[in-house]
């Protein structure tokens, strides 16, 4: 065993204009194993192979081997590293814009100072990101924004550099939220993309293609963008049975068939783990892709199949289904904190998890799990207890019950990857309701240290959105003094192991680094962009393309030349956060993408377009509350004013510190921000006499269409993609094949008698010319489509 070369000293924390360099990496490859990539790590040879000598001992640990399984390298560094390492190694970074603003939440300075100031590059490393690397020993970093790919490659090789000068030289696991959706706006959460990424359909429109296939070449090519950027785990795919049409959240899911949610679960999840190997690129989604599109794809060790350095390790949420929230409410806020299951349904919550902890691909199960954030009120366990019944016991949030966490992921599904909390459930609550803040539901009698000792003892391994590691330290002392020493080391190296493990399987310990210019080929290349293009023309679903004679509208024809496009209007709303949005005009036409001449008068229109978004309303209010009622009110799924009459007399679940009394809302009324959308196209309808008014709708939520399906003559469903694949679908470039992934309600009535654990409990909206909008219509230019996917996809 001889040391290659020796390890040159790291560089200090920049501290003068200027002082910034960008590391240089040298690569050792070697023709029957992996390439090495090093920037202070020496380079051992041992047996006729090259391996980095991480730990600066001279000698080849096993966790140095790359010949050795996964686990077996997890396990044994995990026994190497101190209390500290392994405490910092259970944290997640808040979220990493890059560069960073200097401002707002997730605000950095660069040597004490702005970038601007400091004159740092774009990929320069924050002072408190270097801090996070060192003194906190954080290793899972959340990207946030990322300027392009170049930068986003630089900024993780001075990640990794810095995380290989440390003490055993762990590498940095960056993570993501989405961040390839096609939509402005790409969701209720930190949906984010780096400028020059292929752009699909949000998760809605995915569903809309019925198709697996598909599923599986989207996530093959968005993890090839991923570590082109420098990601290893996504915080996804959200494979929620999303059967409430009320829910905020459902927009980003794959809809409420849980037959479809499981065969894209597994899809997704081949697809993103996955590197290919020789001759099996078809099997995965990477036909077409040319030679320039591609970063070296290198497998680990026979033993860990399917993964290597093109693996992105996919973390599944939310267990047990995060789609049942009480008059369609959601837990990121504490008035949404209850999941009910009325209907019985729990079973088939669990279905698309089963499919991801049992995937056709050689990975075998997805990476990690999320809980969400709920309590699961009067929940059936598939052993047939029934927990979070209130009386003796205190109802507590997923990742702090046993019965949800230890005993039916980890005992009864045998899940052995890493479970991640939600982001913000171990600290203190907020004293209002309506803020957004921690979730620490069902455990607020306890401090912070024993928080995280409860979930410790259930099965997680890691808490999101929590930087600090100092609760972690303590509940490991905690942990000794109840089980001794020997106890709380094993629960804690266990952990540790688990979350080492998608480090080593993804490649990282041999070569985290990235070469900027390869990463800028491959991000957005015209393959990937093309087929993600063509993923957006065919999630658009046509609904309606009849006057009331009977005769098309769409394709538009030669005679169409000038377009009326309405401003939209939205009134105030509280938005993700809580915080107030103010009242602001819309023009919703993006100029660039329109092929027809736009006009400001109606009357010189040859066609009226009307771009909308289904209703938008806020559950809960705190003036309501003021004027002595109970805060709450129903989410409405119609543009006019909705009042609550056949609702709930009284909520299924109900207790919180932070208020008294029931959570019904029966005879209360609601109205939507965007009622002037129903405005627009009555206006429309009005104005333009007998030429043709066509809407787009931009659906969050299944609409209650009512209203103004009448007053249209043509209705096309856009879930999530850009303007110019609307257009072209207009003009007749190519024809409609998406199918509503969800089912419209006839009426709001029909919303409030439905129960929330059931996906197909409400009668669908039938419109004038006799179609029933339910799960799996749509129209191509011929009329109803019936083909293979409506076939093997059918609601009940």
């Amino acid at each position: 065993m001889n040391p290659v070369n020796a390890a040159p000293e790291s560089s200090p924390a920049p501290s003068a204009a200027g002082d910034y360099a960008e590391p240089v990496f040298t690569l050792h490859p070697q023709p029957d194993g992996p390439t090495l990539g090093t920037t202070s790590a020496p380079i051992l040879e041992a047996d006729g192979h090259l391996f980095k000598d991480l730990a600066r001992t001279g000698a080849l640990l096993p966790y140095e081997d790359w010949r050795l399984p996964a686990a077996e390298r997890a396990a044994d560094l995990a026994s190497r590293m101190s209390l500290e390492a392994i405490a910092g190694l259970m944290l997640y970074s808040p979220h990493q814009p890059v560069p960073n603003p200097g401002v707002g939440p997730f605000a950095g300075s660069y040597g004490g100072r702005t970038r601007q100031e400091a004159g740092a590059p774009a990929w320069a490393l924050t002072d408190q990101q270097r801090a996070m690397l060192t003194a906190d020993h954080i290793r899972h970093v959340l990207a946030f924004t990322l300027q392009d790919a170049g930068t986003a490659a630089r900024w993780n090789n001075a990640l990794q550099a810095l995380a290989e000068s440390e003490p055993l030289g762990v590498p940095v696991n960056t993570s993501s939220d989405p961040r390839n959706g096609a939509a402005d706006a790409s969701g209720a959460e930190f949906a984010t993309l780096a400028a020059d990424v292929s752009r699909w359909p949000e998760g809605l429109g995915m569903a809309a293609l019925f198709d697996p296939e598909r599923v599986r070449q989207y996530a093959a090519i968005i993890s090839r963008e991923y570590r082109a950027l420098g990601i290893t785990t996504a915080l996804g795919p959200q494979i929620d049975i999303a059967t409430d049409p009320r829910w905020m959240r459902l927009q980003d899911t794959w809809g409420p068939h849980s037959g479809l949610v499981a065969d894209y679960a597994r899809a997704y999840c081949d697809g993103m783990q996955t590197t290919p190997t020789s001759g099996d690129g078809a099997a995965f989604g990477m036909t077409g892709t040319p030679a320039d599109a591609e970063l070296p794809a290198v497998a680990a060790a026979a033993s860990d199949p399917g993964w290597g350095s093109a693996s992105v390790s996919a973390m599944v949420k939310h267990w047990p289904g995060g789609g049942t929230g009480e008059g369609g409410r959601d837990a990121h806020y504490g008035f949404g904190k209850f999941a009910v299951y009325p209907g019985g349904n729990e079973a088939e919550h669990l279905r698309a998890f089963e499919a991801a902890f049992h995937l056709h691909g050689p990975t075998g199960c997805a990476g990690a799990v999320m809980p969400y954030y709920t309590i699961a009120w009067h929940y059936r366990t598939p052993d047939g207890r029934v927990v979070n019944t209130g009386g003796d016991s205190t109802p507590r949030a997923n990742s702090y019950h046993q019965a949800i966490v230890h005993d039916m992921l980890r005992e009864r599904s045998g899940f052995d990857g890493v479970v991640c909390t939600d982001w913000g459930i171990t600290a203190d609550p907020d004293p209002e309701i309506d803020h957004f803040g921690q979730r620490c539901y069902g455990v607020e009698d306890l401090d912070v240290a024993d928080r995280h000792l409860l979930a410790l003892d259930n099965g997680v391994d890691q808490f999101g959105g929590n930087s600090d590691c100092a609760p972690i330290i303590e509940a490991y002392r905690r942990l000794a003094l109840r089980d001794g020493e020997a106890a709380a080391r094993a629960r804690f190296e266990a952990s540790a192991a688990r979350l080492l493990r998608v480090l080593f399987r993804a490649g990282l310990f041999e070569n985290p680094y990235l070469d900027p210019a390869d990463s800028s080929a491959v991000v957005g290349c015209e393959a990937f962009a093309t087929a993600a293009r063509a993923a957006q023309r065919d999630s658009l679903v046509l609904l309606k393309n009849h006057r009331a004679a009977g005769t098309a509208v769409l394709p538009l024809g030669a005679d169409v030349r000038r377009v009326w496009v309405p401003i939209r209007h939205v009134d105030a709303q509280p938005g993700f956060m809580r915080g107030g949005e103010p009242a602001r005009d819309i023009d919703p036409l993006d100029a660039a993408a329109c092929p027809y001449e736009r006009v400001t008068d109606p009357q010189d229109a040859d066609a009226a377009v009307v771009f909308i978004e289904s209703p938008l309303s806020n559950p809960y209010s705190t003036a309501d509350r003021e004027a002595g009622g109970n805060g709450y009110l129903p989410l409405t799924l119609q543009y006019r004013p909705y009042t609550a009459a056949t609702a709930r007399a009284r909520s299924l679940a109900a207790g919180d510190f932070r208020e008294t009394g029931d959570r019904a809302y029966r005879g209360k009324t609601n109205r939507a921000a965007n009622e002037t959308d129903l405005d627009a196209v009555l206006a429309a309808r009005e104005l333009m006499g007998d030429r043709p008014v066509i809407v787009v709708v931009r659906m969050h939520n299944p609409a209650v269409l009512a209203e103004l399906e009448p007053h249209a003559d043509a209705i096309v469903v856009d879930f999530g993609v850009q303007q110019s694949v609307v257009w072209e679908l207009l003009a007749g470039e190519y024809e409609p094949s998406g199918l509503l992934p969800i089912t419209l309600p006839a009426s709001m009535d029909a919303v409030e008698a439905h129960c929330e654990d059931l996906p197909f409990d409400y009668a669908a909206y039938t419109d004038s010319a006799g179609n029933a909008y339910r799960f799996g219509y749509g129209l191509n230019w011929a009329g109803a489509i019936n083909d293979a996917r409506t076939r093997r996809y059918r609601s009940r």
